[in-house]
């Protein structure tokens, strides 16, 4: 299934960074640095808005030490305690 965008962080700003991206079908949706000459018209706030929720929910499945450390041995069990900190996270328990 291809990607239909890609959000990295300013750090990922070269030009062939970019240019890759666009030639594998991809929109590219990271913000110009303050140093370069054009201006962020190209990208998309929205969706660069939810790159940021995403970060966030990330760092706070960190947080619960058996998703961080991975205690599970099997991959189903993993994804069902992974399953479950979301909700616990989502409901604010």
């Amino acid at each position: 299934m291809p990607t239909d965008y890609v959000s990295a962080d300013k750090g990922y700003n070269s030009e062939i960074f970019r240019e890759n991206i666009i030639n594998q079908g991809a929109e590219v949706i990271t913000p110009k640095k303050i140093n370069t000459l054009t201006n962020n018209d190209h990208m998309d706030g929205y969706m660069y808005k939810t790159r940021h929720l995403v970060k966030n929910a990330f760092a706070r499945l960190k947080h619960l030490r058996d998703i961080a450390t991975r205690y599970d041995k099997l991959k189903q069990h993993y994804e069902n305690n992974v399953a479950l900190a979301c909700v616990y996270i989502w409901l604010k328990l």
